[in-house]
């Protein structure tokens, strides 16, 4: 097994650890074994690997038990730390640094970090007076732990992975602005500033869907348009995605280019800029994932050694899973964008070879099989935490999907030129309102359908496991098919070569 692989399996089976503490109890006891043993079989059988090659699966076992029970053990640790709230029912009066606002259906949802003890606190306020990244706060209140708002939906945990685990009921008041870091503050008045420009030529609600094209985020759109993009399953195109990231990553390579740098520098001119734009969207989980995924590929380009793209992937998730394990299980955005992406990847070759290449059909066909293979990825997910699915998301995705890159570019122009020409920006919107009136219109149509979603029963953990290993087999087997079919072709070419040159030699 070559290291590349051995490496893949470590990061599966610590994923694994991940996965298995996030649904089910566990008592660290039986980590502790588990990683004993695995300690006693590296000490007995690493030796005689190394020396003899001998032993090469046991010490291999051990390797992958010791990944799999570091993921569990940094799992239930960071479990356990949501129990134990030190500081609950206690009263506090001092200042407090707003880390993020974000909108709810009576106000604000502010997160502020508590200047002394450093934890991060929810405060829920009116709609106004509004506040911002880096307001400095007095505030007084009780702390209390997190409140689950209903038996669906576990809200608590929600915010634990965000690092916030007390809600603040009581006073505040704003005394000073601006405390926060001040280059964040500053992508982020970059972004208001961007929004604005958008919103002040393209009426709404089309501009709150340029903004979330272009930004992420829906909540500037209406519940019944909500509900239509629920319903029809093109959510994701107001989230920050794989999707997204990769569209943008693509006009930024060109913006370099076209500014005069070479590939190699419009290459690194693309990292940074992706790296901007995950942190002026917020670093929510999908962006983070997919700067992280989409840079690992492009430094791959840069050095002409194009990784595999499942391995990138997987890598990225694993490194995201480390820092913050609560993201497997109670984080949804970060389980679609990921599977999803993955679906896209792993299934990418077998549609190439299969139908793509004889059934082009500008282009449609390869947007219908990937999107296909995105919902495959998901189907679970979806039905695991909604109870729905979407059976015209497919058609959806078809008539949407080919045109949320140029929807993007108009945007970004009508951004761009709001600062250096105003009626130039003007024109974009009017071609920009264009397509997303289409988007927003088609998308309401689609909705009306009565089987454009369908509820299902209650789905249980058990069963989605079961789901992801039947595909897991399904898709091993159909790659072991390919690879067979790959060393059969070279060995005909090689023997077809060999044959010719004989035939010549002859003559």
């Amino acid at each position: 097994m070559s290291r590349s692989r051995v490496f893949l399996f470590v990061l599966l089976n610590f994923v694994g650890g991940v996965f298995v503490r996030s649904f089910f109890e566990i008592n660290q006891y039986y980590f502790f074994l588990l990683a004993l043993f695995s300690l006693i079989m590296l000490f007995i059988f690493l030796p005689a690997y190394r020396q003899a090659g001998k032993n090469k699966f046991a010490a291999l076992a051990a390797f992958f038990a010791l990944a799999f029970v570091l993921g569990g053990w940094i799992t239930d640790k960071e479990i356990e730390r949501t129990k134990n709230l030190i500081y609950s029912g206690k009263t506090f009066k001092e200042t407090a640094i707003v880390e993020k606002v974000t909108p709810s259906a009576f106000g604000q949802n502010i997160v502020a970090e508590f200047s002394k003890e450093k934890i991060l606190v929810l405060i829920q306020s009116a709609k106004y007076p509004e506040y911002f990244y880096g307001d400095l706060l007095d505030v007084s209140c009780i702390l209390k732990p997190i409140e689950n708002l209903n038996a669906s939906f576990d809200y608590k945990m929600y915010m634990a992975k965000e690092g916030v685990l007390y809600q603040c009921k009581g006073k505040i008041e704003k005394i000073a602005e601006k405390k926060g870091n001040w280059i964040y503050s500053k992508i982020i008045l970059a972004r208001t500033t961007f929004e604005n420009k958008i919103t002040k030529v393209v009426p709404q609600p089309y501009g709150a869907l340029a903004s979330g094209l272009l930004f992420g985020g829906g909540s500037g759109l209406s519940k019944e348009i909500q509900n239509d993009f629920s319903r029809t399953g093109m959510t994701h195109i107001v989230a920050v995605s794989g999707y997204n990231v990769t569209i943008i990553a693509e006009y930024l390579i060109m913006l370099g280019i076209f500014l005069g740098l070479w590939r190699k520098q419009a290459i690194w001119f693309a990292i940074v800029g992706i790296f901007l734009f995950v942190v002026m969207v917020g670093f929510p989980s999908s962006a983070v994932r997919a700067g992280v995924m989409s840079s690992i590929l492009l430094w791959a380009m840069k050095n002409g050694r194009l990784a595999n793209c499942e391995n990138a992937i997987i890598f990225a998730g694993a490194i995201m899973l480390a820092i913050n394990p609560l993201l497997l299980r109670w984080d949804v955005g970060f389980q679609l964008s990921f599977l999803a992406t993955l679906g896209i990847v792993a299934s990418a070759s077998f549609w190439e070879k299969s139908f793509i290449k004889n059934h082009k059909a500008f282009g449609i066909s390869e947007i219908i099989l990937l999107s296909l293979s995105a919902q495959i990825f998901v189907l679970p997910i979806i039905a695991y935490n909604f109870n729905i699915v979407s059976p015209i998301s497919l058609l959806a995705n078809v008539f949407i999907l080919p045109i949320v890159p140029l929807s993007m570019l108009l945007v970004f122009l009508v951004c761009l030129f709001g600062f250096i020409f105003s009626p130039l920006s003007l024109v974009f919107s009017w071609l920009a309102f264009v397509l997303l009136f289409y988007e927003i219109k088609l998308i309401h149509i689609l909705a009306q359908f009565p089987w454009a979603s369908v509820e299902i029963e209650k789905v249980t953990p058990w069963q989605v496991f079961l789901y992801y290993v039947t595909l897991a087999i399904v898709i091993f087997w159909i790659k072991k098919k390919q690879e067979y079919a790959r060393i059969k072709l070279e060995e005909e070419m090689l023997y077809n070569d060999l044959l010719t040159s004989r035939t010549k030699n002859g003559k």
